[in-house]
């Protein structure tokens, strides 16, 4: 079970290695679109710096932004070429039947492939077959054809089990939490999420109440005793009632005092 950070957002990415929990790192050219515009390269750049500060070398996606097959190796390589000392890049690649022999060229070269939009139980064997060694299927947009997501991601695993594909199953598109539990029991080796989801990922009422009543309960042990001194005067007391009280000596009067 891998969780991938699935945005271009610095801020997001570095909130997320902070804490240790990522296994990688997705982008395509529809997340970087929300950032601020500037140089496409030195941006993948800054993710990358992120990614040394904190010590990873986890697989980094970046996306082809054509829908030519020359221009999409073209751009592959353009990609490890700036980034290649990135040892964990992947070059995301859209299924397709020409996209498909972009695969399988860069395979050959040696560049790793993530290839994404898969929608089918056959687009990700045959992205398999090819030689990707990333199925991206995308949970949300299969839902909305009526289709069994989970059930797509479930056969898939299945197969790639049965024919020792090497290829893991990316599930994307999440757009609920239950998404991202869903597709790990379906059989997903990694869910790519959004930022979003993560602080609700690991929140839950029940444990603020329960820290909640931890704390207080402690607090309380060790605050000082105020009552202790009020505590011990109904004793002391008590043990001044219980001392034995002195015999009372009768004066005696001489004859003729007068008095009587």
């Amino acid at each position: 079970m891998k969780i991938f950070v699935d945005s271009a957002n610095l801020d997001e990415i570095e909130d997320a290695l902070k804490r240790g929990f990522p296994r990688g790192i997705t982008t395509n050219p529809s997340i970087l679109s929300k950032e601020k515009k500037g140089d496409f390269k030195a941006h993948i750049q800054k993710i990358i710096d992120l990614l040394e500060k904190y010590g990873y070398d986890i697989p980094l996606s970046v996306e082809v932004f054509t829908t030519d097959p020359k221009e999409m190796i073209s751009q592959a390589e353009s990609f490890v070429k700036a980034f290649g000392r990135y040892k964990n890049l992947n070059v995301k690649v859209p299924i397709g039947w020409d996209e498909l022999a972009v695969i399988r060229e860069l395979r050959q070269r040696g560049v790793k492939v993530n290839c994404t939009c898969c929608m089918s139980f056959n687009q990700a064997v045959m992205a398999a077959m090819a030689g990707a060694n990333y199925v991206s299927l995308f949970i949300g947009r299969i839902r909305d054809t009526g289709y069994d997501a989970y059930s797509i991601v479930s056969q898939v695993h299945q197969v790639f089990k049965e024919w020792n594909y090497p290829s893991e199953i990316i599930a994307g598109s999440i757009r609920h939490i239950h998404d991202i539990n869903d597709s790990l029991r379906a059989g997903a080796d990694i869910v790519t999420v959004p930022h979003k989801f993560f602080k609700p990922f690991v929140a839950h009422p029940k444990t603020d109440e329960v820290v909640q009543q931890f704390i207080t309960d402690f607090q309380a042990w060790m605050a000082p005793d105020n009552g202790a001194a009020v505590k011990t005067e109904p004793a002391v007391a008590a043990a001044k009632a219980e001392q034995p009280s002195a015999p009372r000596v009768r004066r005696r009067v001489p004859a003729g005092s007068g008095r009587r």
